[in-house]
This record gives C-alpha cells, sequence and structure tokens, in this order.
C-alpha cells in the first residue's frame, strides 16, 4: 500500500488499525514526513494477508470509505505477486533493451515484458532471443500523428508502464495523455547539465570530470519531469569521446534498472515534481 495525505497526527496508527482488523500482517512499514509541521505524509506499507487476490478490491474500497476519506488520503493498493506488464521504446542503441531483457531472464527484474516498440528495425533479431514480441513503427515529424496512433493501438491497456530505453524520439502530449501508465527515460546526462544532442561531446569540450546519466519520469515537459535516480562515474583528460561514451553506457545501464526495478516494487511516490523512493 503507498499513501500521501497532508501530515498530521494519527495516520499510521490509523492505517496499521485498519489492516490489523483486516487480519493483515503488516511485514514493513516506511514513512516519511516532507516537514516537521504542516508537509505532506507519505508512507510504503508491505502487509500479508491470506486470500487476498480475491478480496483487494473489497479491501480498496473499504478503505477509501474509513480511512482514505477522513484523512484526504490518495493511496494505491497493488499485489506484490503480480509482475508489472511493460513495454519498452528503443531506437537503435541495444544497451539498455538488452540490459533490461537480460536482468528480466536472469529474474533480477520481476516484470513482464510484453513487447518492444522500435522507429528502427535493427533490435528486432536481438529481441526475438528473448521471446519478445518485437513492433518496427517508424516514426519522424512528417508520420507523428500516425505513428503515435500506431503506438497507442499496441500499448493502451495492455501495458502498467513504459520504459523509454534510449528512444531518440520526442512524445507528443496528446501521446502522454492518452497512452493511460507512467513512463520512464533514462537521459545520457546528468540532468540539468548538458541537455540536448552530443552531451558526451559537449561534455569533453567542457572538460568535465564525471559524467552521469539520470531516470526520470516523461512529462510533457522535456527532460524535466520527476527524478528517481541518477550516478555518475568520474572522467578525466586521458578519456576521450569514446570512453565517456562506454562508461556514460555503464552508468545509463545501471541507472536505468534499478528505476525499473523500483517502479515495478512500488517503492516510489510523486511528491509534486520530485519522487520519494523507498
Amino acid at each position: 500500500m503507498l499513501l500521501r495525505c497532508g501530515d498530521r497526527p494519527g495516520l499510521v496508527a490509523a492505517t496499521s488499525e485498519f489492516l490489523a482488523l483486516a487480519g493483515a500482517n503488516i511485514i514493513s512499514l516506511d514513512q516519511h514526513s516532507t516537514e516537521q509541521s504542516g508537509g505532506t505524509f507519505v508512507q510504503r506499507t508491505i502487509f500479508h494477508l491470506p486470500g487476498l487476490p480475491a478480496a483487494c478490491d473489497a479491501l480498496s474500497h473499504e478503505f477509501a470509505a474509513r480511512v482514505a476519506v477522513r484523512f484526504g488520503m490518495d493511496f494505491a493498493l497493488t499485489q506484490a505477486s503480480t509482475p508489472k506488464r511493460v513495454a519498452i521504446m528503443v531506437s537503435k542503441e541495444d544497451h539498455c533493451l538488452l540490459d533490461l531483457l537480460w536482468r528480466n531472464r536472469r529474474g533480477e527484474l520481476d516484470m513482464s515484458i510484453e513487447m518492444v516498440i522500435s522507429n528502427h528495425p535493427d533490435l528486432a533479431d536481438q529481441t526475438a532471443a528473448f521471446g519478445v514480441p518485437f513492433f518496427h513503427v517508424p516514426a519522424s515529424q512528417d508520420v507523428r500523428a500516425r505513428s503515435e496512433q500506431r503506438q497507442l493501438d499496441l500499448l493502451s491497456g495492455n501495458v502498467d508502464l513504459i520504459v523509454l530505453a534510449r528512444y531518440m524520439q520526442i512524445l507528443s502530449p496528446p501521446f502522454l495523455e492518452a497512452v493511460g501508465c507512467p513512463l520512464i527515460n533514462i537521459h545520457h546526462s546528468f540532468l540539468p547539465a548538458f541537455i540536448g544532442a552530443a552531451p558526451y561531446r559537449r561534455a569533453k569540450e567542457r572538460g568535465v570530470k564525471l559524467v552521469g546519466a539520470t531516470a526520470h519520469y516523461v512529462t510533457e515537459t522535456l527532460d524535466e519531469g520527476p527524478i528517481i535516480e541518477q550516478d555518475v562515474v568520474r572522467v578525466d583528460h586521458r578519456h576521450h569521446v569514446g570512453d565517456l561514451i562506454r562508461l556514460g553506457a555503464d552508468v545509463e545501464r545501471a541507472v536505468l534498472s534499478r528505476a525499473v526495478l523500483w517502479h515495478c516494487e512500488d517503492r516510489i511516490i510523486r511528491h509534486g515534481n520530485q519522487t520519494i523512493v523507498f
């Protein structure tokens, strides 16, 4: 259970009492208040309740009526045993895509990869090796409306999360509104620095000592959605542009896989344009 509301006394007690009366055993409970008083309260609770799959909807409705309305809570109740349905969108670079497919096959990422969508056909064979359906949907400025409609036909109602694994096309606001699920993007830069094209070349020209990557939720404002995870690697004057690209790709893989894992484990609560990750 994830919940968010204005902070006030009694929130933890009310939630715990409700779960106890329902026969649930609380296994883990993490909470955070953004301020000492008058802030926003967020909580992630893991609990075990026999027969939950059959009772989940009823439990959610009862919690809403008895607790959430009283405290003005936004909440989500999910079953940890049900993997998230995920689609991956990619262009030509394969490192993030193959890392997600590999980690999923090894059981490191508990999710169901429903499909890979690409605006290029290059990675079809590599995707097929993992037994995942691959859809080539050409995309450019000239055919954006038609290609996004085809993507929506594939995605809408069929996935719980979309991962942009170096998908090098800008998705339109109407697409983001219509798709009906969150999107996570990996940005090949330590935002907000060096955004835009050729960040590693610009970083080299600037003489940086760190390169990094940023995983964030996608919003209508390009590259400014809530940041989930970031990391960096140290570089120096001996590294060429190719070295920066190689080192940066390693960071991108790690940052994206962590962000996807945390989302699939329901560890992330959005707070404005920020995230709280338990």
